[in-house]
């Protein structure tokens, strides 16, 4: 009987060891390609999962730059203005012919895991959300060199700043 319980339990340790290898081993794939993607500075558009467009820094800062004020509010900090450059998202999709019919959430991804979902009114309503590359004049830094950067979603509709998207890799029209 022990040896029987035994063999059962070492096979399951060996499952487990083999299941947490792939998952190590695809998880380093990954790592590389969104380090990669923040490297190079691009954003990946899809709909419904399906890549339509990636969009790199000269795309995006071609499109109707605009320098706004908003006002960044931290549970840690009081509220605090700051001066950003970017462009609207829905002047991103417009100027790559993508419409939003049928659209009903717009998810927006980051480098670090962090997800926010948006309903497709927040993204037409005019000078809302922005994909911004510069805080203050300055170009917002990696994660890798302590910024939020290279591109951040910004929310002026959101009054405490809580679905601001530092580190954008992804927008997915659903």
């Amino acid at each position: 009987m022990k040896k029987k319980n035994l063999i059962i339990i070492l096979s399951v340790v060996a499952v487990l060891a083999i299941v947490i290898g792939i998952s190590a081993f695809l998880n380093s794939n990954s790592a590389r390609e969104r380090k990669e993607q923040q490297d190079d500075a691009y954003i990946v558009i899809k709909r419904d999962g399906e890549e339509l467009a990636s969009i790199d820094m000269e795309y995006i800062s071609s499109i109707n730059e605009i320098d706004f004020q908003a006002y960044k509010d931290t549970s840690e900090t009081e509220p605090e203005s700051h001066h950003y450059t970017g462009v609207e998202l829905i002047k991103v999709l417009d100027s790559l012919e993508i419409g939003l019919d049928g659209i009903e959430t717009v998810t927006v991804r980051a480098l670090d895991g962090y997800t926010v979902i948006f309903d497709v009114s927040e993204v037409e309503d005019e000078e809302n959300m922005y994909i911004i590359y510069k805080s203050d004049g300055q170009y917002l830094k990696n994660k890798s060199e302590g910024g939020s950067g290279p591109y951040q979603m910004i929310v002026r509709n959101d009054p405490y700043s809580q679905r601001w998207c530092k580190f954008v890799m992804e927008i997915d029209l659903q």
